[in-house]
């Protein structure tokens, strides 16, 4: 038995002595491969660890230092009505799992609460943050803190999809465009529902990109996760049959013939989505009453039709119709100084090419060709591919120009194939992705901490913005704190008017101004305060006293401070 021990543990191998003994040192050689291949294994979680840590310093400092954006307080106020009241009655429009996400912050901050207050669901946010008692600064922080913590997971989730597919090397690169993504870190630092609902449908992708291998595993766990995209917003139900094909892809590709178990599969996904957007609504609300404080619109022909057979709750489809009806109303969009009624198809690739890092367009391009060029890529690309381009085009036949975050999927799932240039086999492939992903980082550090109002190089950066976009893109109401302290500043004593486009008040904040819209031009003197946003869709006596103002001063890259 011992001889048997002894030839396990010490293989005849030649140039070794024979028999019982210690074995020799390695040589020097194998000693040096053996410590780069332990401080590498170490060297990956810590660079992960970094650019995460960097995101979530860059994120905290956001929502700690950012007023409640426009859609925030309808958010936190229905999270809140879910925490207390357990009632599906504001914001029906929007399905319910992003809120229980930030009812989760909710629960922590506990604000006073008045559930017999009458008003729209804005005017219940903001009597909820401004006139109940509470600290709006705090509430504001906990409501957005998960949503911070999700928004850090999917990273992770980009990272370990990139790995799989095309390595360790390139997970951290789409790991770093992922981290230093303007958009992400702007909208995923916000108490709102756009970068869950992306996150989701990528994690999604994930899974069933997984499901090859294991399909019992991850097909169920593919399903769950797009059925927290459905719950989180309705724009991710276009994901809905592309995912389930990739789910019949993953298993035939596994088991090629296998036509039944591909078709179990892909009712396995829809069934499971299925059943989560039943249980966001019953977690809310046991009874599912449809409680909803806004009036449900009809919706004729064959919308109509197909929201009377989605198989969700009431509650959701009467979301949908009011969905249907905000679609069909007139908005006005502003797109390269242009204004104008409607939409543009061409809206959101516009702003993106504005709102996205000069260095991680090049990367997306390259990443995208390089997954279709190079054969053993192929199998990955329809799962980076087809949900970020079905979603987009989705996305731009909306009636809504108002900003990226109705693309945010796209940094999301273009950062994994933008990795995808570290597997060119060309010299120049890693010190280009290398030099790229730095230029990127670079672009991304300097807005710090303006990250809402981003624009690359190209276009002027954060400052020049609002001369290209409007709304999200650049003016959110995120500033009113920080016009606050500049005016206490640089400007006490003045007599300030302001046009401000936002949630916030004002007055909470010390600002006490008057509307100039409101008297005749000629007796507007001293400081005049215009949101970005409304500037850019000024007419009449509005256009009049900007054009007949000094600019002075900029807040937050949003807000222009003009002297009359």
């Amino acid at each position: 038995m011992a001889s048997e021990q002894q030839s396990v543990l010490e293989p005849d191998v030649p140039g070794l002595p024979a028999g019982p003994g210690p074995l020799p040192r390695p040589a020097p050689a194998a000693r040096l491969t053996a410590a780069l291949r332990a401080r590498r294994r170490w060297l990956v979680p810590v660079l992960a660890v970094l650019l995460l840590a960097q995101m979530a310093a860059a994120m905290v400092t956001t929502a700690v230092q950012q007023t409640p954006t426009i859609d925030e307080p309808v958010y936190v106020a229905t999270a809140t009505d879910y925490l207390h009241e357990h009632r599906l009655r504001y914001n029906t429009e929007h399905p319910p799992l992003g809120k229980l996400v930030v009812m989760a912050g909710i629960a922590v901050a506990d604000p006073h609460y008045d559930p017999s207050y009458k008003g729209d669901q804005g005017q219940v946010g903001r009597h909820l943050l401004y006139s109940s008692g509470n600290d709006p600064w705090r509430v504001m922080l906990w409501a957005r803190l998960p949503v911070i913590v999700l928004t850090l997971l999917f990273g992770l989730v980009a990272f370990a999809f990139a790995r799989e597919v095309l390595g360790t090397a390139a997970g951290l690169l789409a790991l770093a465009l992922y981290c230093f993504s303007p958009d992400v870190i702007a909208h995923g630092s916000l108490a709102t529902l756009d970068v869950p609902s992306a996150g989701f449908v990528l994690t999604s992708a994930w899974l069933a990109w997984r499901a090859r291998r294991r399909p019992r595993r991850y097909l169920p766990l593919a399903g769950a996760a797009l059925g927290a995209a459905v719950a989180t917003k309705m724009s991710a139900l276009p994901a809905v049959p592309v995912l389930v094909a990739l789910a019949v892809v993953s298993v035939w590709g596994a088991r090629p013939g296998r036509a039944l178990r591909a078709l179990a599969a892909a009712a396995v996904v829809a069934l499971t989505a299925v059943a989560v957007v039943w249980l966001s609504y019953l977690a809310v609300d046991p009874r599912l009453r449809a409680l909803s404080a806004d009036p449900v619109p009809a919706v004729p022909g064959l919308r109509g039709l197909l929201v009377d057979l989605m198989p969700f709750p009431q509650a959701y489809r009467d979301g949908m119709r009011m969905q249907f009806a905000l679609e069909d109303y007139p908005w006005q969009g502003y797109l390269f100084g242009h204004l104008y009624t409607g939409s543009r198809w061409y809206y959101l690739p516009a702003a993106l090419l504005v709102k996205t890092p000069l260095g991680m367009l090049a990367l997306w391009a390259a990443g995208a060709l390089a997954l279709v060029a190079v054969r053993r890529l192929r199998p990955a690309a329809p799962y980076l591919l087809l949900p970020p381009a079905v979603l987009l085009a989705s996305a731009m036949t909306g009636s809504r120009d108002f900003g990226t975050r109705y693309a945010v999927f796209m940094p999301m799932f273009l950062a994994v194939a933008g990795a995808s240039v570290l597997t060119v086999r060309r010299r120049w492939a890693r010190p280009v992705g290398g030099a790229l992903v730095l230029f990127v980082a670079v672009s991304s550090l300097r807005a710090f901490p303006f990250y809402l109002p981003y624009a690359n190089e190209a276009f002027g950066g954060p400052a020049k913005t609002h001369l290209w976009l409007h709304d999200s893109n650049v003016d959110w109401g995120q500033d009113l704190g920080r016009l606050a302290d500049r005016l206490k500043e640089r400007y006490p004593g003045e007599r300030i008017w302001l046009v401000y486009k936002g949630s916030g008040v004002p007055a909470y904040y010390g600002i006490h101004a008057a509307d100039p819209r409101k008297v005749p031009p000629g007796k507007v003197h001293g400081l005049l305060v215009v949101s970005d946003s409304s500037a850019a869709k000024a007419r009449g006596e509005l256009a009049e006293l900007i054009d007949t103002s000094r600019p002075v001063d900029d807040v937050g890259h949003s807000i222009t401070i003009y002297r009359r």
